[in-house]
Protein backbone atom coordinates (compact mmCIF):
# COMPACT_ATOMS: atom_id res chain seq x y z
CA UNK A 1 0.00 0.00 0.00
CA UNK A 2 1.43 3.44 -1.30
CA UNK A 3 -0.43 6.74 -0.10
CA UNK A 4 -0.01 9.89 -2.39
CA UNK A 5 -0.17 11.81 0.50
CA UNK A 6 0.93 10.94 4.57
CA UNK A 7 -1.40 11.60 7.71
CA UNK A 8 -0.01 13.81 10.58
CA UNK A 9 0.61 12.65 13.71
CA UNK A 10 -2.67 14.12 16.05
CA UNK A 11 -2.07 17.13 17.53
CA UNK A 12 -2.57 15.33 21.03
CA UNK A 13 -0.04 12.42 20.10
CA UNK A 14 2.04 11.06 22.86
CA UNK A 15 5.70 11.30 22.37
CA UNK A 16 7.11 9.56 25.32
CA UNK A 17 9.59 7.33 27.04
CA UNK A 18 9.47 4.64 28.96
CA UNK A 19 11.09 2.33 32.06
CA UNK A 20 10.76 -0.03 34.86
CA UNK A 21 11.16 0.19 38.35
CA UNK A 22 13.74 -2.57 38.92
CA UNK A 23 15.94 -1.03 35.89
CA UNK A 24 15.64 2.47 37.07
CA UNK A 25 15.00 3.11 40.77
CA UNK A 26 17.91 1.49 42.72
CA UNK A 27 17.04 2.24 46.49
CA UNK A 28 16.71 -1.67 46.69
CA UNK A 29 15.67 -1.91 50.46
CA UNK A 30 15.44 1.73 51.50
CA UNK A 31 12.44 3.43 53.18
CA UNK A 32 10.30 -0.02 54.10
CA UNK A 33 11.11 -1.94 50.39
CA UNK A 34 10.46 -5.22 50.72
CA UNK A 35 12.29 -7.56 48.39
CA UNK A 36 11.28 -8.49 45.01
CA UNK A 37 11.92 -11.83 42.89
CA UNK A 38 14.59 -9.75 41.37
CA UNK A 39 16.41 -8.38 44.27
CA UNK A 40 17.18 -12.14 45.51
CA UNK A 41 17.42 -13.36 41.53
CA UNK A 42 20.05 -11.23 40.42
CA UNK A 43 22.03 -12.37 43.55
CA UNK A 44 22.73 -15.77 42.38
CA UNK A 45 26.06 -16.48 40.60
CA UNK A 46 25.58 -16.55 36.79
CA UNK A 47 22.45 -15.72 35.78
CA UNK A 48 23.06 -11.95 34.82
CA UNK A 49 25.75 -10.61 32.49
CA UNK A 50 28.86 -10.13 35.23
CA UNK A 51 26.39 -10.49 38.35
CA UNK A 52 24.64 -7.07 37.52
CA UNK A 53 21.81 -5.95 39.75
CA UNK A 54 19.32 -3.08 40.89
CA UNK A 55 20.23 -2.87 44.04
CA UNK A 56 21.45 0.79 42.39
CA UNK A 57 20.65 0.54 39.20
CA UNK A 58 20.86 4.27 37.62
CA UNK A 59 19.39 6.14 41.08
CA UNK A 60 16.30 7.38 39.82
CA UNK A 61 14.49 6.55 43.42
CA UNK A 62 16.80 9.56 44.54
CA UNK A 63 17.15 11.59 41.27
CA UNK A 64 13.65 11.55 40.10
CA UNK A 65 13.42 15.36 39.47
CA UNK A 66 16.52 16.12 37.61
CA UNK A 67 15.52 13.28 35.24
CA UNK A 68 12.29 14.66 34.93
CA UNK A 69 13.75 18.34 34.59
CA UNK A 70 15.66 16.81 31.82
CA UNK A 71 12.52 14.83 30.13
CA UNK A 72 10.87 19.10 30.37
CA UNK A 73 13.63 20.02 28.33
CA UNK A 74 13.38 17.47 25.82
CA UNK A 75 9.77 18.10 25.60
CA UNK A 76 8.40 14.99 26.71
CA UNK A 77 4.68 14.57 26.29
CA UNK A 78 4.55 11.29 28.07
CA UNK A 79 6.54 8.93 30.47
CA UNK A 80 5.44 5.74 31.47
CA UNK A 81 7.31 4.43 34.36
CA UNK A 82 6.17 1.20 36.56
CA UNK A 83 5.75 0.80 40.04
CA UNK A 84 7.23 -1.44 42.37
CA UNK A 85 4.83 -3.70 44.03
CA UNK A 86 6.95 -4.83 47.08
CA UNK A 87 7.83 -0.80 47.66
CA UNK A 88 4.14 -0.73 48.26
CA UNK A 89 3.50 -3.88 49.84
CA UNK A 90 6.99 -4.97 51.63
CA UNK A 91 5.47 -8.41 51.49
CA UNK A 92 2.57 -8.33 48.68
CA UNK A 93 -0.05 -7.80 50.88
CA UNK A 94 -1.44 -6.78 53.82
CA UNK A 95 0.35 -3.81 55.63
CA UNK A 96 0.96 -0.68 53.31
CA UNK A 97 4.34 0.70 52.98
CA UNK A 98 3.36 4.47 53.16
CA UNK A 99 6.51 6.20 52.32
CA UNK A 100 7.38 4.13 48.97
CA UNK A 101 3.38 4.94 47.77
CA UNK A 102 4.30 8.59 48.19
CA UNK A 103 7.42 8.25 46.54
CA UNK A 104 4.81 7.65 43.23
CA UNK A 105 2.59 10.77 44.16
CA UNK A 106 5.68 12.58 43.86
CA UNK A 107 6.72 11.47 40.91
CA UNK A 108 3.18 12.13 39.68
CA UNK A 109 2.95 15.34 41.00
CA UNK A 110 6.43 16.52 39.14
CA UNK A 111 5.44 14.90 35.69
CA UNK A 112 1.94 17.26 35.91
CA UNK A 113 4.20 20.19 37.13
CA UNK A 114 5.94 19.57 34.11
CA UNK A 115 2.97 19.12 31.66
CA UNK A 116 4.23 15.05 31.37
CA UNK A 117 1.43 12.51 31.20
CA UNK A 118 2.25 9.77 33.81
CA UNK A 119 1.63 6.31 32.01
CA UNK A 120 1.57 3.99 34.65
CA UNK A 121 2.53 0.28 34.90
CA UNK A 122 1.19 -1.65 37.29
CA UNK A 123 3.28 -4.83 37.01
CA UNK A 124 6.85 -4.71 35.20
CA UNK A 125 8.45 -8.18 36.30
CA UNK A 126 9.36 -7.28 40.42
CA UNK A 127 6.57 -9.51 41.69
CA UNK A 128 7.18 -9.49 45.83
CA UNK A 129 9.11 -12.39 47.07
CA UNK A 130 7.33 -12.87 50.12
CA UNK A 131 4.35 -14.00 47.88
CA UNK A 132 7.09 -16.31 45.73
CA UNK A 133 8.34 -17.94 49.18
CA UNK A 134 4.54 -18.52 50.39
CA UNK A 135 2.74 -19.99 47.63
CA UNK A 136 4.53 -19.46 44.16
CA UNK A 137 3.59 -15.95 43.29
CA UNK A 138 2.03 -16.31 39.59
CA UNK A 139 1.24 -20.30 39.96
CA UNK A 140 -1.20 -19.90 42.70
CA UNK A 141 -4.53 -18.42 42.48
CA UNK A 142 -3.93 -16.85 45.61
CA UNK A 143 -2.03 -13.88 43.41
CA UNK A 144 -5.26 -12.78 41.39
CA UNK A 145 -6.52 -11.76 45.44
CA UNK A 146 -3.17 -10.08 46.22
CA UNK A 147 -2.61 -8.00 42.71
CA UNK A 148 -5.90 -6.97 42.73
CA UNK A 149 -5.86 -5.36 46.21
CA UNK A 150 -1.92 -3.78 44.97
CA UNK A 151 -3.69 -2.27 41.81
CA UNK A 152 -6.92 -0.99 44.18
CA UNK A 153 -4.71 1.12 46.17
CA UNK A 154 -2.77 2.55 43.19
CA UNK A 155 -6.31 3.14 41.75
CA UNK A 156 -7.59 5.25 45.25
CA UNK A 157 -4.52 7.19 45.46
CA UNK A 158 -3.48 8.03 42.01
CA UNK A 159 -6.42 7.31 39.78
CA UNK A 160 -7.26 11.26 40.07
CA UNK A 161 -3.81 12.26 38.50
CA UNK A 162 -2.94 9.23 36.20
CA UNK A 163 -5.55 8.42 32.72
CA UNK A 164 -3.34 5.99 31.13
CA UNK A 165 -2.16 2.49 33.09
CA UNK A 166 -0.93 -0.50 31.63
CA UNK A 167 -1.81 -3.21 33.38
CA UNK A 168 0.93 -6.24 32.66
CA UNK A 169 4.16 -5.84 30.94
CA UNK A 170 5.26 -8.47 28.77
CA UNK A 171 3.28 -11.68 30.54
CA UNK A 172 4.27 -13.41 27.28
CA UNK A 173 8.32 -12.34 27.48
CA UNK A 174 8.57 -12.54 31.41
CA UNK A 175 6.70 -16.14 31.73
CA UNK A 176 8.82 -17.83 28.61
CA UNK A 177 11.92 -17.01 30.39
CA UNK A 178 10.33 -17.80 33.94
CA UNK A 179 8.81 -21.29 32.52
CA UNK A 180 10.82 -22.42 29.62
CA UNK A 181 14.21 -21.08 29.30
CA UNK A 182 14.62 -20.56 33.48
CA UNK A 183 16.61 -17.10 32.72
CA UNK A 184 14.05 -14.84 34.70
CA UNK A 185 12.56 -16.32 38.42
CA UNK A 186 11.09 -18.46 39.36
CA UNK A 187 13.79 -19.97 36.83
CA UNK A 188 11.86 -23.03 35.96
CA UNK A 189 11.33 -25.45 32.66
CA UNK A 190 8.09 -26.63 32.18
CA UNK A 191 5.72 -26.27 29.36
CA UNK A 192 2.51 -27.52 31.67
CA UNK A 193 3.36 -24.96 34.64
CA UNK A 194 3.68 -22.02 31.79
CA UNK A 195 0.86 -22.18 30.46
CA UNK A 196 -1.05 -22.66 33.99
CA UNK A 197 0.77 -19.90 35.26
CA UNK A 198 -0.70 -17.40 32.27
CA UNK A 199 -3.73 -18.21 33.08
CA UNK A 200 -3.60 -17.33 36.58
CA UNK A 201 -1.79 -13.85 35.06
CA UNK A 202 -5.00 -13.83 32.42
CA UNK A 203 -7.38 -13.93 35.25
CA UNK A 204 -5.45 -11.46 37.44
CA UNK A 205 -5.18 -9.33 34.14
CA UNK A 206 -8.70 -9.25 33.88
CA UNK A 207 -10.08 -8.48 37.77
CA UNK A 208 -7.27 -5.68 37.68
CA UNK A 209 -9.62 -4.46 34.84
CA UNK A 210 -12.39 -4.93 36.37
CA UNK A 211 -11.68 -3.18 39.41
CA UNK A 212 -10.35 -0.60 37.39
CA UNK A 213 -13.88 0.41 35.99
CA UNK A 214 -15.03 1.28 39.49
CA UNK A 215 -12.25 3.28 40.76
CA UNK A 216 -11.24 5.54 37.65
CA UNK A 217 -13.88 5.49 35.57
CA UNK A 218 -12.54 8.66 33.94
CA UNK A 219 -9.05 6.49 32.86
CA UNK A 220 -7.51 4.19 30.16
CA UNK A 221 -6.13 0.72 31.14
CA UNK A 222 -4.63 -2.21 28.82
CA UNK A 223 -1.91 -4.87 28.75
CA UNK A 224 1.50 -4.50 27.00
CA UNK A 225 2.59 -6.89 24.96
CA UNK A 226 5.87 -8.10 23.93
CA UNK A 227 4.80 -8.25 19.79
CA UNK A 228 7.07 -10.13 17.02
CA UNK A 229 5.19 -10.30 14.36
CA UNK A 230 5.28 -13.79 12.34
CA UNK A 231 7.16 -13.87 8.88
CA UNK A 232 7.63 -17.22 7.13
CA UNK A 233 10.83 -17.95 5.46
CA UNK A 234 9.27 -19.04 1.99
CA UNK A 235 6.32 -19.45 0.50
CA UNK A 236 6.79 -23.43 0.55
CA UNK A 237 3.64 -24.58 2.45
CA UNK A 238 5.90 -25.72 5.05
CA UNK A 239 7.10 -22.99 5.87
CA UNK A 240 3.80 -20.66 5.64
CA UNK A 241 2.14 -23.18 8.10
CA UNK A 242 4.81 -22.75 10.58
CA UNK A 243 4.31 -19.16 10.24
CA UNK A 244 0.66 -19.39 11.18
CA UNK A 245 1.34 -21.84 13.86
CA UNK A 246 4.00 -19.24 15.45
CA UNK A 247 1.57 -16.23 14.97
CA UNK A 248 -0.93 -18.17 16.53
CA UNK A 249 1.53 -19.95 19.68
CA UNK A 250 3.36 -16.87 20.30
CA UNK A 251 1.37 -14.01 19.42
CA UNK A 252 -2.80 -14.60 19.40
CA UNK A 253 -2.74 -17.10 22.85
CA UNK A 254 -1.95 -13.86 24.23
CA UNK A 255 -3.86 -11.22 22.36
CA UNK A 256 -7.11 -12.90 22.16
CA UNK A 257 -7.33 -13.76 25.32
CA UNK A 258 -6.45 -9.62 26.65
CA UNK A 259 -8.78 -8.06 23.87
CA UNK A 260 -11.44 -11.18 23.31
CA UNK A 261 -11.65 -12.92 26.53
CA UNK A 262 -11.47 -16.19 25.01
CA UNK A 263 -8.27 -18.51 23.66
CA UNK A 264 -7.84 -19.26 20.20
CA UNK A 265 -9.53 -22.59 18.81
CA UNK A 266 -6.52 -24.11 17.22
CA UNK A 267 -3.64 -23.60 19.58
CA UNK A 268 -6.13 -24.15 22.71
CA UNK A 269 -7.26 -27.67 21.46
CA UNK A 270 -3.44 -28.76 20.67
CA UNK A 271 -2.64 -28.07 24.00
CA UNK A 272 -5.48 -29.73 25.50
CA UNK A 273 -4.58 -33.26 23.21
CA UNK A 274 -0.77 -32.73 24.64
CA UNK A 275 -1.96 -32.34 28.21
CA UNK A 276 -0.48 -28.71 28.86
CA UNK A 277 -3.80 -26.62 27.98
CA UNK A 278 -4.52 -24.48 31.28
CA UNK A 279 -7.17 -25.60 34.01
CA UNK A 280 -10.32 -23.77 33.38
CA UNK A 281 -12.39 -23.42 36.49
CA UNK A 282 -15.68 -22.23 36.55
CA UNK A 283 -16.36 -18.43 36.07
CA UNK A 284 -13.03 -17.85 34.62
CA UNK A 285 -14.85 -17.71 30.86
CA UNK A 286 -17.03 -15.03 32.11
CA UNK A 287 -14.28 -13.32 34.42
CA UNK A 288 -12.07 -13.04 31.02
CA UNK A 289 -14.60 -11.66 29.24
CA UNK A 290 -14.31 -8.34 31.93
CA UNK A 291 -11.24 -8.03 31.27
CA UNK A 292 -11.44 -6.24 27.51
CA UNK A 293 -9.48 -3.54 27.18
CA UNK A 294 -9.55 0.49 25.84
CA UNK A 295 -6.35 0.14 23.96
CA UNK A 296 -3.33 -2.14 23.65
CA UNK A 297 0.56 -1.24 23.91
CA UNK A 298 2.39 -2.68 21.78
CA UNK A 299 6.47 -3.16 22.69
CA UNK A 300 7.94 -3.77 19.31
CA UNK A 301 11.49 -4.57 18.35
CA UNK A 302 11.83 -6.89 15.70
CA UNK A 303 9.96 -9.37 13.74
CA UNK A 304 10.68 -13.16 13.58
CA UNK A 305 11.19 -15.27 10.48
CA UNK A 306 9.77 -19.33 10.83
CA UNK A 307 10.32 -22.60 9.22
CA UNK A 308 9.05 -26.06 9.41
CA UNK A 309 10.22 -27.90 12.46
CA UNK A 310 9.74 -31.93 12.53
CA UNK A 311 8.21 -33.56 15.37
CA UNK A 312 12.34 -34.52 16.35
CA UNK A 313 13.51 -31.31 15.13
CA UNK A 314 14.85 -28.10 17.38
CA UNK A 315 14.05 -27.53 20.69
CA UNK A 316 15.17 -24.10 22.71
CA UNK A 317 18.62 -22.85 21.83
CA UNK A 318 21.01 -20.32 23.49
CA UNK A 319 19.77 -16.37 23.33
CA UNK A 320 22.31 -13.82 23.05
CA UNK A 321 22.47 -12.32 25.96
CA UNK A 322 26.26 -10.93 25.60
CA UNK A 323 26.00 -8.49 22.73
CA UNK A 324 28.39 -11.12 20.66
CA UNK A 325 26.52 -11.17 17.15
CA UNK A 326 25.95 -14.35 16.04
CA UNK A 327 26.24 -16.22 19.05
CA UNK A 328 22.34 -16.62 19.57
CA UNK A 329 20.74 -20.40 18.44
CA UNK A 330 17.94 -21.29 16.17
CA UNK A 331 14.94 -22.01 18.51
CA UNK A 332 11.40 -23.81 18.17
CA UNK A 333 9.09 -25.93 18.95
CA UNK A 334 8.93 -29.42 17.76
CA UNK A 335 6.18 -30.38 15.42
CA UNK A 336 5.57 -26.42 14.99
CA UNK A 337 7.99 -24.03 14.03
CA UNK A 338 11.64 -23.21 14.77
CA UNK A 339 13.24 -19.78 13.62
CA UNK A 340 15.47 -18.60 10.70
CA UNK A 341 17.57 -15.35 10.16
CA UNK A 342 16.03 -13.20 7.55
CA UNK A 343 18.54 -12.60 5.38
CA UNK A 344 17.00 -9.42 4.01
CA UNK A 345 17.30 -7.87 7.87
CA UNK A 346 20.32 -6.42 9.58
CA UNK A 347 20.51 -7.48 13.50
CA UNK A 348 21.67 -5.61 16.05
CA UNK A 349 24.57 -6.92 18.29
CA UNK A 350 22.29 -9.08 20.20
CA UNK A 351 20.79 -10.68 16.80
CA UNK A 352 17.73 -9.10 17.15
CA UNK A 353 16.20 -8.25 13.79
CA UNK A 354 15.99 -4.55 12.81
CA UNK A 355 12.68 -3.93 10.66
CA UNK A 356 10.70 -1.00 10.65
CA UNK A 357 8.70 -2.22 7.80
CA UNK A 358 7.71 -4.98 10.35
CA UNK A 359 6.48 -2.35 13.18
CA UNK A 360 3.90 -1.47 10.19
CA UNK A 361 2.79 -4.58 9.26
CA UNK A 362 2.35 -5.54 13.26
CA UNK A 363 0.07 -2.26 13.68
CA UNK A 364 -2.33 -3.17 10.67
CA UNK A 365 -2.85 -6.90 11.75
CA UNK A 366 -3.80 -5.49 15.18
CA UNK A 367 -5.89 -3.30 13.83
CA UNK A 368 -7.60 -5.79 11.97
CA UNK A 369 -7.97 -7.88 14.23
CA UNK A 370 -8.96 -6.40 17.36
CA UNK A 371 -9.92 -2.72 16.43
CA UNK A 372 -8.29 -1.30 19.76
CA UNK A 373 -6.34 2.31 19.86
CA UNK A 374 -2.58 1.08 20.15
CA UNK A 375 -0.07 2.98 21.92
CA UNK A 376 3.73 1.80 21.46
CA UNK A 377 5.00 1.36 24.74
CA UNK A 378 8.17 0.73 24.06
CA UNK A 379 10.35 1.22 20.83
CA UNK A 380 14.43 1.10 20.61
CA UNK A 381 17.28 -0.03 20.14
CA UNK A 382 20.00 -1.58 22.48
CA UNK A 383 23.78 -1.04 21.85
CA UNK A 384 27.65 -0.27 23.34
CA UNK A 385 27.34 3.39 23.47
CA UNK A 386 30.86 5.40 24.23
CA UNK A 387 30.87 8.10 26.17
CA UNK A 388 33.62 10.32 24.33
CA UNK A 389 35.23 13.58 24.99
CA UNK A 390 33.21 16.48 25.93
CA UNK A 391 30.74 14.41 27.53
CA UNK A 392 29.48 13.71 23.73
CA UNK A 393 27.80 10.16 22.59
CA UNK A 394 27.33 9.83 18.92
CA UNK A 395 24.79 7.39 18.69
CA UNK A 396 23.45 7.77 15.36
CA UNK A 397 22.49 4.48 14.88
CA UNK A 398 19.64 4.89 17.49
CA UNK A 399 18.79 8.32 15.64
CA UNK A 400 18.52 6.20 12.78
CA UNK A 401 16.63 3.02 14.28
CA UNK A 402 13.87 5.34 15.86
CA UNK A 403 13.21 7.14 12.54
CA UNK A 404 12.89 4.66 10.55
CA UNK A 405 10.26 3.05 13.08
CA UNK A 406 8.67 6.52 13.81
CA UNK A 407 8.35 6.79 9.96
CA UNK A 408 6.67 3.53 9.33
CA UNK A 409 4.46 4.61 12.30
CA UNK A 410 3.22 7.31 10.00
CA UNK A 411 2.56 5.16 7.32
CA UNK A 412 0.43 2.99 9.82
CA UNK A 413 -1.41 5.94 10.82
CA UNK A 414 -2.33 6.30 6.89
CA UNK A 415 -3.59 2.82 6.53
CA UNK A 416 -6.06 3.31 9.16
CA UNK A 417 -4.32 2.62 12.61
CA UNK A 418 -5.51 3.79 15.60
CA UNK A 419 -1.84 5.07 17.38
CA UNK A 420 -2.31 7.01 20.38
CA UNK A 421 1.47 7.34 21.27
CA UNK A 422 5.31 6.74 20.74
CA UNK A 423 7.50 5.53 23.71
CA UNK A 424 10.85 5.21 23.56
CA UNK A 425 12.73 2.65 25.45
CA UNK A 426 14.38 4.37 27.62
CA UNK A 427 14.31 7.77 28.49
CA UNK A 428 18.23 7.21 30.44
CA UNK A 429 20.23 3.97 30.56
CA UNK A 430 18.90 1.68 32.50
CA UNK A 431 20.01 -2.23 33.80
CA UNK A 432 19.09 -4.34 31.07
CA UNK A 433 17.56 -7.39 32.86
CA UNK A 434 20.11 -9.81 31.58
CA UNK A 435 22.43 -7.97 29.84
CA UNK A 436 23.52 -5.44 32.62
CA UNK A 437 24.64 -1.59 31.83
CA UNK A 438 26.33 -2.65 28.71
CA UNK A 439 23.56 -3.19 26.61
CA UNK A 440 22.36 0.74 26.57
CA UNK A 441 19.13 1.83 25.02
CA UNK A 442 18.56 5.50 26.86
CA UNK A 443 18.20 9.10 24.91
CA UNK A 444 20.42 9.74 28.36
CA UNK A 445 23.71 8.28 28.89
CA UNK A 446 24.23 7.36 32.67
CA UNK A 447 27.93 6.89 33.65
CA UNK A 448 28.11 3.63 35.23
CA UNK A 449 28.86 0.20 34.43
CA UNK A 450 28.46 -3.47 35.55
CA UNK A 451 31.18 -2.87 38.19
CA UNK A 452 31.48 1.04 39.26
CA UNK A 453 28.31 2.93 39.51
CA UNK A 454 30.86 5.91 39.11
CA UNK A 455 29.28 9.16 39.82
CA UNK A 456 25.80 8.16 37.65
CA UNK A 457 26.02 11.53 35.80
CA UNK A 458 23.32 12.17 32.90
CA UNK A 459 24.71 12.94 29.82
CA UNK A 460 22.29 14.06 26.37
CA UNK A 461 23.31 11.57 23.62
CA UNK A 462 23.04 12.76 20.11
CA UNK A 463 19.40 11.28 20.19
CA UNK A 464 18.33 13.26 22.85
CA UNK A 465 18.80 16.38 20.70
CA UNK A 466 17.06 14.63 17.57
CA UNK A 467 14.52 13.46 19.80
CA UNK A 468 13.44 16.70 21.11
CA UNK A 469 12.85 18.51 17.75
CA UNK A 470 10.64 15.36 16.47
CA UNK A 471 8.21 16.19 19.20
CA UNK A 472 8.95 20.04 18.67
CA UNK A 473 8.26 19.10 14.78
CA UNK A 474 5.07 16.37 16.31
CA UNK A 475 6.97 14.14 13.81
CA UNK A 476 6.87 16.33 10.72
CA UNK A 477 10.84 16.46 10.32
CA UNK A 478 10.64 12.38 10.13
Amino acid sequence: MFHLHLKSFPANFLWGAASAAYQVEGAWKADGKGLSVWDVFTKIPGKTFQGSNGDVAVDHYCRYKEDIALMAEMGLKAYRFSVSWPRVYPRGRGDLNAVGLQFYSKLIDELLYHDIEPILTLYHWDVPHSLMEEYGAWESRQIIEDFTNYCITLYKHLGDRVRYWVSLNEQNYNFHHGFLTAMHPPSVKGRKRFYEANHIAFLANAKAIEAFRQYVPNGKIGPSFAYSPAYPLTSNPTDILAFENAEAFTNDWWLDVYCWGRYPQVPFRYLCEQGLGPTIQEGDLELLQKGIPDFLGVNYYQTITYEGNPLDGVSEGVLNTTGQKGSGQVTGVPGLYKTKRNEYLETSNWDWAIDPVGLRIGLRRLTSRYQLPILITENGLGEFDVLEENDTVNDEYRIAYLGSHIGQCKQALSDGVDLVGFCVWSFTDVLSWLNGYQKRYGLVYVNRDEADQRDLRRVRKRSFYWYQEVIKMNGQNV
